[in-house]
């Protein structure tokens, strides 16, 4: 029986191979301004791609238990079968599965989410780039002339910065522009998150050593303490005097004496 998880697991790599495949055609789409046979190779290429990514979105809905909520939790698994310009993203998830990025990421939640958001930055400014040059480019009033002017933009516009020396004109463009400042503010929106967790961890752990250092300190003057009054001096229990027979006898005979004087 075919359970979602088997499905993933076994649909992981050729996504990612297919990801990888749009990613390289849609560059030698764009940048190569294809024509004739080439073109049409790319554009079947682009569409093979697509086929994988629609059945795989199919096949992951249909073995969901719960299809609506699942329906509503990968809105971007179904952004990325509608808009092809969103598939090389799926490449991100590449990342955590290779050991060399494991090691830098690390076994935390944190290292991962460092991991995804470099790896999402790089691939959203690329591909964010391709896109508006390729819809900037045939317009008359394009200031997007080149795929460098594309890479500034797209730069300036992820870290809403925006100088305004370039800016779509086309439809397409202006959408390709409003998604990229979405993806911006998310992704500083992540990196102020991850680093306030970041601090607020580190400062939790100050606090923890001084605690402890306390804790030891006191632990080791209690046991101090404990000591001297274990091995320290005790007063001896009171007794009577009792006086020496010999000054007793003495007096005695003083006594007698003196009597006798009488």
């Amino acid at each position: 029986m075919v359970t979602a998880a088997r499905w993933q697991a076994f649909w992981e790599w050729p996504l990612t191979v297919a990801a990888l495949a749009f990613l390289a055609v849609y560059a030698w789409q764009v940048l190569g301004d294809l024509t004739g046979t080439a073109s049409q190779v790319a554009e079947v290429i682009l569409l093979l791609t697509w086929v994988l990514f629609a059945v795989d979105y199919l096949g992951e809905l249909l073995l969901a238990e719960h299809r609506f909520r699942w329906f509503f939790r990968h809105l971007l698994d179904l952004a990325i079968v509608v808009l092809p310009v969103l598939r090389p993203l799926r490449l991100v998830r590449l990342l955590v599965l290779m050991a060399i990025f494991q090691r830098f990421a690390g076994r935390t939640m944190r290292g991962r989410v460092v991991v995804y958001l470099v790896g999402s930055t790089v691939m959203l400014i690329f591909v964010a780039s391709l896109a508006v040059f390729d819809a900037e480019r045939t317009e008359s009033e394009a200031t997007i002339r080149s795929f460098g002017d594309a890479v500034w933009w797209a730069c300036t516009t992820i870290t809403t910065v925006g100088y305004g020396d370039m800016s779509p004109v086309s439809p397409t463009g202006r959408l390709i522009a409003v998604a990229l400042m979405e993806g911006g503010i998310a992704l500083l929106g992540t990196v102020t998150a991850t680093l306030a967790s970041w601090i607020v961890q580190r400062v939790a752990e100050e606090d923890e050593a001084n605690q402890a250092a306390t804790r030891r300190q006191v632990e080791a003057l209690t046991a101090q303490l404990a000591e001297l009054t274990a091995n320290g001096a005790h007063p001896a229990p009171h007794r009577p005097h009792r006086r020496s027979p010999r000054l007793g006898s003495q007096q005695s005979s003083r006594q007698v004496r003196a009597t006798r004087g009488r």
